[in-house]
């Protein structure tokens, strides 16, 4: 096992661990998390020793250090039941804490990532603001320096895990308007001054957690500006961001794969006119449908993870960017259109909650939305081959 990933033969020992708890242990769960909008604490402890928490960190910080190639076919699994469990260590591995693996000091990796990989302390990544969503370059909120600390002012919105957060990766503006004056900070969550707002109710993937961070005169020491520079917190989050949206896009194909499962299902057994629905043509053409667009955006990931993997470590390379970009955007839409798709094979049935369908429709939804809607995807990728041109030109 290296930081570079581990061996084929223990990797497919770890999937096979995880594809089991999936379907042994999460899938079972899945109406108790729909009716409490909670994840049970006992599985806490479960995931902790199937080493969930470490996927992403290197084994020299104590984790299983997954390459993201690896890490994809993992996300492809948990992405096949209630995506509440995949919050519970997803958001600590991945947004979380990359900005300190990636553009941390040494100090800040030793002291944070051992214990962000064993489960000890839970991670969140406060960016998106009331007024600053897509726009992340027009935050507000207000870093000021007074001696050896700054003093932080302002509320973050929508952020995952924040009821359970021990630390946040924060952003805040140190400097003028625009990035540059951005700068990335490891904020406790017990900071005098530092509030959360009450849990959002979302239209799906309950069990997860959001809420508002409010910063009132939060005080944090200058040592704990990631990377010991300011200024340069955007590039931190951009880096993060690219690799958060190759997460999401295999998580997108396993939701899509489970989707499609239950319409296969629900075809094979739902009889009308005497016969399997199955057996309909228009029916076995949305099944059809979904089947090759799987097959399509799997095989995207799984090419933008091993080209991912080919660059150095938390790499700014504009090709990147489109890569990972095109993924996310190209599987969570096909993500929708699957569930979608399964709801109708399902036919009225798709709408009860009584049918897993109904929930995966609600759940995919948000795909398409957090760590940059499809249209930012669309700007990104249409602004940077632009630009590619040009420099060619």
């Amino acid at each position: 096992m290296s930081d570079t990933g581990v061996d084929a033969e223990s990797f497919e020992l770890i999937l096979g661990s995880v594809r089991r708890f999936v379907r042994e242990r999460l899938m079972p769960l899945e109406r108790h998390v729909e009716e409490h909008d909670s994840v049970p604490p006992e599985l806490l402890q479960e995931m902790k020793d199937l080493g969930l928490f470490g996927l992403s960190i290197p084994e020299t910080y104590g984790g299983l250090g997954l390459t993201m190639a690896q890490e994809c076919r993992v996300a492809y699994e948990i992405g096949q039941t209630s995506l509440a469990f995949r919050s519970v260590f997803g958001t600590n591995i991945g947004i979380g804490s990359q900005g300190i693996l990636m553009d941390g000091t040494e100090a800040q990796k030793q002291s944070i990532l051992p214990r962000v990989a064993s489960g000890e302390l839970l991670m969140a990544f406060a960016l998106t603001e009331p007024d600053a969503g897509t726009d992340a370059a027009a935050l507000k909120t207000q870093a000021v320096a007074d001696g050896d600390h700054y003093v932080l002012t302002g509320t973050k919105r929508f952020i995952s895990n924040a009821p359970f957060a021990g630390a946040f990766t924060l952003m805040a503006r140190t400097g003028g308007s625009g990035s540059d004056g951005v700068t990335a900070f490891i904020v406790p969550a017990d900071a005098p001054g530092l509030s959360l707002g009450k849990p959002d109710k979302k239209m799906g993937q309950r069990g997860t957690k959001t809420c508002d961070v409010i910063l009132e005169g939060v005080r944090v020491p200058a040592a704990n500006i990631i990377g010991g520079q300011p200024g340069r917190g955007f590039k931190t989050a951009m880096k993060v961001l690219n690799r958060a949206r190759l997460h999401l896009a295999a998580v997108g194909c396993g939701m899509a794969k489970r989707a499609l499962d239950e319409s296969l299902t629900y075809a094979r057994e739902r009889k009308q006119f005497g016969q399997p629905i199955g057996e309909f043509q228009l029916v076995q053409a949305m099944l059809a449908d979904g089947q090759a667009e799987l097959l399509a955006a799997w095989a995207l990931v799984k090419e933008c993870a091993a080209q991912f993997d080919a660059l150095p470590p938390g790499s700014a390379d504009p090709t990147l960017r489109v890569l990972t970009s095109s993924a996310k955007m190209f599987a969570t839409e096909m993500a929708g259109r699957v569930a979608d798709r399964g709801v109708q094979i399902h036919g009225g049935s798709g709408y009860i909650n009584e049918f897993a369908i109904e929930r995966l429709y609600r759940d995919v939804r948000l795909l398409r939305l957090y760590e940059g809607t499809t249209q930012i995807q669309q700007v990104i990728i249409g602004r940077t081959l632009l630009k590619e041109i040009d420099a060619v030109g």
